[in-house]
C-alpha cells in the first residue's frame, strides 16, 4: 500500500501530553521513579525532557481544553496507554521499584515473543512496560 502523506512527519514526534487528576502526585512519580528534573511548571502543567521527547503532564481540566469536544477519560475507566522502556535487567528494576514502594501491575515474566517484561502504573493510570534484554 502507498505511504501516507503524513509519514515524513510521524518521525518528528516531539512531545506527549498526559492528563492527571492529581498533578502533584504525577510530578512526584516522574521525579522519584525516573529521576527527572522539571523543565517547566505552572498551575496546570509540569514538563520533563526525556532524551529529545518533551513529556507534558497536565491537569484534567487543561487536558479537556485541548481535546474538546472529545471527552477526557477518568483514570478509573481503564488503561489508556502503555509506554515501553528498554532496561538492561527487569528483575533489578523490580527490586528498585519495590524499594520505592511501587508494585507491578503485571509481571515480571517472559512475554510470548521472548523478552522479560514488567508493568507499572503511574498515578494517572498510564502503564509503563519495562522490557529487558535478560530472558526468563
Amino acid at each position: 500500500p502507498p505511504r501516507s502523506t503524513l509519514f515524513p512527519y510521524t518521525t518528528l514526534f516531539r512531545s506527549v501530553e498526559l492528563f492527571y487528576p492529581d498533578l502533584a502526585a504525577a510530578k512526584a512519580f516522574y521525579q522519584d521513579v525516573f529521576g527527572l528534573t522539571v523543565d517547566r511548571e505552572d498551575d496546570t502543567s509540569v514538563s520533563f525532557v526525556i532524551g529529545e521527547l518533551l513529556v507534558i503532564l497536565l491537569t484534567m481540566d487543561a487536558g479537556r481544553e485541548l481535546v474538546e469536544p472529545l471527552p477526557v477519560a477518568d483514570p478509573g475507566a481503564g488503561v489508556r496507554a502503555c509506554f515501553t522502556i528498554g532496561v538492561p535487567d527487569v528483575d533489578a528494576l523490580c527490586r528498585d521499584m519495590a524499594e520505592r514502594g511501587i508494585q507491578p501491575v503485571n509481571g515480571p515474566g517472559a512475554r510470548p515473543w521472548g523478552p522479560r517484561a514488567v508493568y507499572f502504573a503511574d498515578p494517572g493510570g498510564y502503564v509503563y512496560e519495562f522490557v529487558g534484554h535478560n530472558r526468563a
